[in-house]
């Protein structure tokens, strides 16, 4: 059903596959929009319990077009140097299918404290577990992987059997 990387080795691991999932701070949710368009907005987000959550205003566009069509795919770029004699880039990247859906209940609320732990967990807790009782204007979202690939530059591969 979903195809297979042409480039098998430069094939990310599934450990190295998360840590970069873990590890970045954006990425880019694609779903199908108004008229049948691609619509693509960047997003924070947190991958938690093998998921990616993010939040949302509770209608817009993207709400609009994941009721329409959960099919989704999600994008990250963990590294992307230009090497400007080598006239090419090295890069980390993943990609996921999956189906978006609303999350409610105890696993919205472990996504939001998820996500409040990723980018503000240096507040102290008091702060962070009041943010979190007290946001309830916008929604968290799942996408529920199907596929993920991780992909790295040659060069990546290469530099790799150097150091081995």
């Amino acid at each position: 059903m979903f195809r297979k990387m042409r480039r098998i080795n430069q094939l990310l691991s599934d450990q190295e596959t998360q840590d970069v999932l873990k590890r970045c701070t954006h990425g880019v949710l694609a779903c199908l929009g108004d008229e049948d368009y691609p619509y693509a907005v960047p997003l924070s987000f947190v991958y938690f319990n093998n998921k990616v959550y993010f939040h949302s205003a509770k209608q817009g566009h993207k709400i609009d077009a994941v009721s329409k069509n959960p099919k989704v795919s999600f994008s990250v770029i963990d590294e992307d140097t230009v090497i400007s004699k080598e006239y090419t880039t090295y890069f980390r990247s993943v990609i996921i299918f999956g189906k978006a859906r609303i999350v409610q209940g105890d696993e919205r609320t472990e996504a939001f404290m998820a996500l409040i732990e990723k980018y503000s967990g240096d507040q102290p807790e008091e702060s962070k577990q009041k943010e979190a009782n007290s946001c309830m204007q916008s929604l968290i979202l799942a996408v529920d992987p199907e596929y993920i690939t991780g992909k790295q530059s040659i060069e990546f591969v290469r530099n790799q059997k150097r150091q081995s």
